[in-house]
């Protein structure tokens, strides 16, 4: 069994196991977002939400955001390839 210590972050989730904790599709570390409650994925530009301090890691929670570099004043969307 493993025990984690008692340090919070503001949002409930235990420090420790954040940095435990990977995104289930990239396998990847995830940040904390304090601004949106959630945890985020960089390397495939993935959210996951923290509901009452649980992140739910469950790949169709996720949503997928826009990145600065990727999305225009109008709306488009760069597509790889294109």
């Amino acid at each position: 069994m493993v025990k984690f210590g008692r340090i919070l972050l503001k949002d409930g989730i235990n420090k420790k196991l954040l940095e435990i904790l990977v995104c289930p599709l990239s396998k990847q570390p995830l940040r904390l977002c304090e601004k949106t409650n959630s945890l985020i994925s960089d390397a495939i530009g993935v959210s996951y939400p923290i509901v009452d301090g649980i992140p739910r890691l469950v790949p169709t929670d996720g949503k997928i955001i826009e990145t600065d570099d990727a999305s225009h004043s109008d709306g488009s969307v760069d597509l790889p390839g294109k």
